[in-house]
């Protein structure tokens, strides 16, 4: 089971390529919704209030786990933009990312062909200017017990080596756990054959 995915925590440098006369502007962002997407283009256009495209193509979430992407061609003909673009974000294997190359046009028109290369060098210089990290894909478990048998979650968490997110340690105990997917139905089973101890999924 693929447990793990790449992607970026920060946004990128700003990128530029040149096309006879036409800039184009390239970005790279983290985004985990789409209303991380649409914050993001509200940035950009306000910096880039005088250019004519504001093209785009993000991907959130994985294939294991409820992927979503679109592209954007923002008046540029059908295809030329957003899916060149959107090819980038496949290249580089990534997901969580939104890529929006801003262009100015320069008088002279550069065809479908010229459009299509234009915007995926601006997104494959923007994904170059990017660091890329590794992720993996975690469960996150609620374990809750009496406080007289903390010791026993306590061991597994340690012989485990589990992530502790959250605690809450009083007579009754709470213990917010993110476990990653390839381990989580060992982990859920370890704890539910324990006597006086409950866990239970929870959406993090």
């Amino acid at each position: 089971m693929k447990d793990t995915y790449k992607t970026i925590t920060k946004p990128s440098a700003e990128v530029l390529f040149k096309d006879k006369n036409s800039k184009f502007f390239g970005y790279a962002f983290p985004v985990h919704s789409e209303n991380d997407v649409k914050q993001c283009l509200e940035t950009i256009k306000k910096q880039h209030h005088s250019a004519r495209h504001w093209c785009y193509a993000y991907q959130i979430g994985t294939e294991e786990h409820s992927l979503l992407f679109r592209a954007n061609d923002d008046g540029e003909p059908n295809n030329s933009a957003g899916m060149p673009i959107y090819g980038q974000i496949q290249s580089f294997e990534v997901t969580n990312v939104l890529i929006i190359v801003v262009r100015y046009f320069g008088g002279v028109k550069l065809g479908v062909s010229g459009l299509i290369n234009a915007y995926k060098t601006s997104a494959q210089m923007a994904m170059e200017a990017s660091k890329i990290v590794t992720k993996t894909i975690n469960k996150t478990f609620l374990v809750s017990c009496d406080y007289k048998n903390l010791n026993t979650v306590m061991r597994v968490i340690k012989e485990r080596n589990l992530n502790v997110v959250d605690q809450k340690l009083e007579l009754d105990c709470q213990i917010t756990l993110s476990v990653r997917l390839k381990e989580s139905e060992d982990v859920f089973d370890t704890f539910k054959r324990l006597h006086e101890i409950s866990i239970k999924e929870i959406s993090s």
